[in-house]
């Protein structure tokens, strides 16, 4: 048996975690009004007003206030000179104010008012107003529904809209030490519930049983649960994300688990790929071959290369091994990697076309996954930040095919 997998009851494994986040401590005000000093500073060297930040990541990355969007228009307007000022509904103006990090007037709206006249209100009331000649650039957040900018739109008469990823993706894509340090929290927490999941399987578990233990063991570390959990046996473990039905467990499946948890808004997503049982030589010779493309991946990472390169070396290390080429299976069908933080996907992403240069700061998962169709998929994944010095692991690398959480190495 695979090393670290099965042995525990459930009840063993959760009573072995406990709570790991004495110690972290949310984002400071400081940084977040460092953070509007940045991105004022990029909006005037764009020649952008005015940003109107939608509720959803960027609003809790600039201003602290977390709140999920709906069918009401919640948000923060930020000028390139000037105070920022908050948007809500009415009846829930002093929720906003308890959310709220950052001071800042809040404009509001009743039920059968408009808020997208409003928000131009406040646009014209902060000085950024239409004149004829040169209609001012308003940064809209990219995350914006469409029904919100059509009902934006309808109404603004000589401005221009622009994309406000121009500046936020800016500002977002560098990691403070205080993010990383919040990341790495909550990717130990990850790893531990990992080893936890993987000791309390046993033949004829299920898939939605281990989900439900990981959610608990997440709870037990201290988050609030997962905050996605993926959990995949045999065949279905090929379909990156999924497939509808749940499995129950067999002697010789690959098990592939990919989770995460938040800690402060900052995010983690690890993936461990296993057999249950006594693993074939063709899932032996398989897994060792994504190890290697994750390595190769890591090892690609090298500031100021682009992005691109990461993901180039990553498919060149499974078509050396005869996979692909490309994303054709059996071999990588999906992209190298992704950038994390306050969401589980966010740019730059290690993929070919990203010719962003890696820079001090940023983040990524690294995770070139195997799909063989039919039979098994591998995933491999953990994260990495770029330091001056080059990458570093977030987490260890999963060791080996028979002991993947390295309990001897």
């Amino acid at each position: 048996m695979t090393l670290g997998v099965g042995g525990s009851t459930p009840e063993q494994a959760l009573a072995r975690l406990q709570d790991m986040t004495a110690g972290s401590t949310p984002i400071a005000e400081a940084e977040y009004r460092a953070r509007i000093a940045k991105a004022q500073g990029l909006m005037r060297e764009q020649g952008i007003a005015a940003l109107f930040l939608a509720a959803g990541s960027n609003l809790h990355y600039f201003t602290g206030v977390q709140w999920h969007p709906s069918e009401r228009l919640v948000g923060a307007l930020l000028p390139a000179e000037g105070e920022l000022e908050y948007l809500a509904p009415a009846f829930e103006e002093g929720t906003v104010r308890d959310f709220q990090v950052l001071p800042g007037a809040i404009n509001t709206w009743e039920e059968h008012e408009n808020p997208y006249r409003l928000l131009l209100d406040c646009l014209q009331r902060i000085g950024v107003s239409p004149d004829g000649a040169r209609p001012p650039q308003v940064g809209l957040c990219s995350s914006l529904p469409f029904f919100m900018y059509e009902g934006i739109r309808q109404l603004a008469d000589g401005y221009r809209f622009v994309d406000a990823g121009r500046v936020s993706t800016l500002c977002r894509q560098r990691k403070s030490a205080a993010e990383i340090g919040l990341m790495q929290r909550a990717k130990d927490m990850t790893l531990e519930v990992q080893k936890a999941a993987a000791s309390i399987l046993h033949e004829g578990i299920s898939t939605t049983e281990v989900a439900e233990f990981i959610r608990q063991a997440h709870r037990r570390v201290g988050a609030p649960g997962s905050i996605f959990c993926i959990v995949l046996f045999g065949a279905a473990s090929a379909f990156p994300h999924g497939v509808k039905h749940a499995q129950r467990l067999e002697d010789g499946d690959m098990v592939l688990i990919d989770t995460g948890c938040q800690v402060h808004g900052y995010l983690s997503d690890i993936t461990r790929s296993y057999v249950f049982g006594t693993p074939s030589a063709r899932q032996r010779a398989f897994w060792d071959t994504e190890k290697a493309a994750q390595q190769a991946a890591f090892e690609a990472a090298r500031l100021g290369a682009p992005c691109a390169a990461v993901d180039a070396a990553a498919r060149r290390s499974l078509e050396a091994a005869g996979l692909g080429p490309g994303y054709t299976l059996p071999g990588l069908s999906h992209r190298t990697g992704h950038g994390i933080g306050l969401d589980i996907h966010e740019g730059p992403y290690l993929v070919g076309g990203d010719d962003t240069p890696l820079e001090e700061g940023m983040c990524f998962s690294n995770e070139p996954m195997i799909c063989v169709p039919g039979e098994f998929g591998i995933r491999l994944e953990d994260h990495f930040y770029m330091t001056a010095e080059g990458p570093r692991w977030f987490t260890r690398p999963s060791h080996s095919l028979d002991d993947p959480f390295g309990l001897q190495a």
